[in-house]
């Protein structure tokens, strides 16, 4: 029965190990190993959305067949306003004051002429390039497969005649726009000519050191009659996960809605494809957002607004993608001006800056379905950072914490362990006495097994138990911007990059053969091989893990590998090493 209980938990890890590879394989741009998805449909392009909201707002830029028609025409080349401060790069286009480029100066790619990363270079035993930093670039117009856009316009909801949309002309001063020493502010006003009756006037705010941009929409009826106009604000981009230096199991890219009554939901973009997307009711509260690894952008409101949003989504043909939140305003008399101030987040998930923009914004920081066990482990780590000053430090102060927590659990694992490394011996001879009678061989182990008071599956039970956790701090440390290129000691530059000299690896493979000869060894020949073939196997993936996903597996062997000593010690069982016997 252990025999057949081993075999069990070893293909269970074993198929677990599979998914994680194929899951690699996809969030690094590859196609899947084993169970490769369908390539998505183009769709045709979204048209405007009618009266009753069907569909996007509006349709995509690149589909000017389908756009609403706008008063001044198409200029021949919009306006393009470059602005900078401590924080961002940015580009808006006069074509409806988007925002079509955005650069995070903080944070950086780091990339050689070949696009690979200088570890992939050295793993394929290639000569190093001159390493290139480049900033990393949020949003962009440059070609449909790097689209990402930050749009906002009116609609009709009666019919009729347009309003100014994300493709009216829109017009700004000339810069320069850069952020001056001394200055903490900086506003980029954008306005448009007269369509429909409206004018609509957009202006930017951007602030010193701050990754929210202030953008305040002004609706001025410069026509005879009141209008009751619609603001959308939108964000478009095409479907296509984004390649990252973390490595593993991929986190969430695509749309996410946040309403006070359904809270955090994710819209994947394979869904939108096929038109299947569900998003919440009409509301009073929430925001949308665009979500992936380690950046997100959310268009947002006051909390003390509590006007009434849609909420829509359409795929836009070509792999682009939009989800938009629609307000209903009020009546505007004829001269008369209508206000809306918005905000518009575009940086780093930082968990407790995102807590305090908006309900549920931290949300974005994908944890899985591990979040109610990953949040306090981040509280956790970033506590003792707060002490050491150091994510490599911390991480393994996390790991000590944790066994300190399960100390007792694992005692029992280990004790359980420790006896049955006792009795292996009477084991051994009884199968060989009977290895004829398996009947009777089961019969007679399980008779020792209750002689002896052990059970088999004692040493598994609390493990599994601790399981959840440390997938949990597994997702803290996969999602978490903070350990993006932070270091931790001499070689180790990059926490989540792979190790450059693959010394962790290394290290990570010898604590698990090390914990593998301190087990008792399987009564089964062919199951005592396979005890120290896995290990290898599995460790061959570790080279290609972030180092501080090594350094959290390795700091728990180094701490389990002591903790299984001792105990062995205080119950009169001598460490031994059950080397392989591969004959």
């Amino acid at each position: 029965m252990n025999d057949i209980r081993r075999t069990i938990l070893w293909v269970i890890f074993g198929f677990s190990m599979v998914l994680l590879w194929d899951k690699w394989q996809v969030h690094n741009g590859h196609k899947a190993t084993f169970f490769p998805s369908p390539t998505p449909v183009a769709t045709a392009p979204a048209q405007p959305a009618d009266a009753k909201g069907g569909g996007a707002p509006v349709p995509s830029q690149g589909t000017p067949a389908s756009a609403p028609a706008d008063a001044g025409g198409a200029a021949a080349v919009a306006q393009k306003i470059d602005v900078e401060t401590d924080v961002y790069k940015a580009t808006l286009d006069g074509q409806g004051g988007t925002l079509a480029h955005l650069a995070l100066t903080q944070y950086t790619d780091e990339l050689n002429a070949t696009g690979l990363v200088p570890w992939g270079r050295k793993l394929l035993g290639m000569a190093p390039l001159p390493v290139v930093e480049q900033d990393v670039v949020l949003m962009d117009d440059a070609s449909p497969v790097t689209r990402y856009l930050a749009q906002s316009g009116l609609l009709n909801p009666a019919g009729g005649e347009k309003f100014p949309t994300h493709l009216t002309p829109m017009a700004a001063k000339p810069g320069p726009y850069k952020l001056a020493a001394g200055q903490d502010k900086l506003e980029v006003p954008f306005e448009s000519q007269p369509v429909g009756g409206l004018k609509y006037v957009k202006t930017y705010v951007f602030q010193r050191g701050s990754y929210v941009v202030g953008v305040k929409h002004q609706i001025v009826n410069v026509g005879s009659a009141p209008v009751e106009p619609q603001l959308y604000l939108q964000l478009q981009r095409h479907g296509t996960e984004p390649k990252s230096s973390m490595l593993g199991t991929s986190t969430f890219t695509g749309p996410a809605v946040y309403t006070g009554e359904k809270k955090f939901h994710k819209v994947t973009f394979a869904d939108m494809a096929k038109g299947k997307a569900e998003l919440p009711e009409a509301s009073q509260s929430g925001w949308i957002a665009m979500v992936q690894h380690y950046f997100a952008s959310a268009w947002l409101l006051p909390v003390d607004n509590q006007v009434k949003r849609e909420f829509r989504s359409a795929s836009l043909g070509d792999n682009q993608f939009a989800i938009s939140m629609v307000l209903h305003l009020p009546t505007i008399a004829p001269g008369a001006t209508q206000t809306v101030d918005t905000q518009l987040f575009a940086g780093p998930e930082e968990e407790k800056k995102l807590e305090a923009l908006a309900p549920g914004l931290e949300l974005v920081k994908d944890y899985g379905i591990f979040a109610i066990i990953s949040k306090p482990l981040y509280w956790l780590l970033n506590q003792l950072h707060n002490i050491l000053g150091n994510w490599g430090w911390s991480i393994m102060a996390v790991v000590l914490l944790l066994k300190m927590a399960f100390y007792w659990l694992n005692a029992k694992a280990y004790a359980s362990m420790a006896k049955m490394k006792a009795i292996n011996p009477r084991i051994q001879e009884m199968r060989e006495r009977l290895k004829d009678k398996p009947q009777q061989m089961q019969q007679e182990m399980m008779r020792i097994y209750r002689e002896e008071k052990v059970n088999p599956m004692g040493g598994c039970f609390p493990i599994v138990i601790q399981i959840p956790v440390f997938i949990g701090l597994y997702w803290v440390l996969l999602s978490s911007i903070e350990i993006r290129h932070a270091p931790w000691i001499g070689w180790i530059h990059d926490l989540s990059a792979p190790d450059p000299w693959f010394i962790l690896p290394l290290l990570m493979t010898l604590s698990s053969l090390l914990q593998t000869a301190l087990n008792p060894a399987p009564p089964d020949p062919m199951q005592a091989k396979m005890m120290w073939i896995m290990p290898l196997m599995f460790s061959v993936m570790f080279f290609f893990f972030p180092a501080g996903l090594v350094l959290y597996w390795l700091t728990n062997n180094i701490l389990s590998i002591a903790q299984q000593w001792i105990i062995n010690k205080r119950m009169g069982v001598p460490p031994q090493f059950n080397l392989p016997k591969f004959r």
